[in-house]
């Protein structure tokens, strides 16, 4: 397992009638807090805040086909040449990591072809890279080392 220590963020968060939105600083809107998305947004700041992942190269929550199918991935990570280098899949804290999770994320990178997966529900942490292996990262790599 990879280790992660989220910091104690500063989210900016409002209700609208009896629900609860977060400040989405990548995406730049409100989006309704679920909690997938509670550790989306603390996957995010870890990325941005600790790792120092520019906001300007992380994609969030955008569509793409795969073998004539609609997908959408959690966070995808570009490099400095706008290359996709990670792919991110967010589940809720509730959700276990499973198998299904795992072959989702596989199944994303046939078309992304990326060098890093992460698998989260924010208390378990996969990240993996692939290069003609597959290996299981103690940590997150910084932005820099990428």
């Amino acid at each position: 397992m990879t280790e992660v220590f989220f910091s104690a963020y500063n989210f900016r968060r409002e209700m609208v009638g009896k629900e609860e939105y977060i400040f989405d600083p990548v995406r730049r809107k409100m989006v309704l807090l679920t909690p997938e998305e509670w550790v989306r947004q603390h996957i995010l700041n870890y990325l941005m805040e600790e790792k120092d992942y520019p906001k300007s190269l992380l994609a969030v929550e955008r569509g793409f086909e795969l073998n004539g199918l609609k997908k959408r991935f959690d966070i995808l990570v570009f490099d400095k040449h706008s290359r996709p280098i990670m792919i991110v899949e967010c589940k809720a804290s509730s959700e276990e990591l499973n198998e299904k999770v795992f072959r989702q994320i596989a199944t994303y990178n046939a078309q992304l072809k990326v060098k890093y997966l992460w698998v989260t529900n924010g208390n378990s942490n996969y990240c993996c890279s692939i290069n003609n292996s597959f290996e299981i990262l103690p940590q997150v790599p910084h932005y820099k080392d990428l």
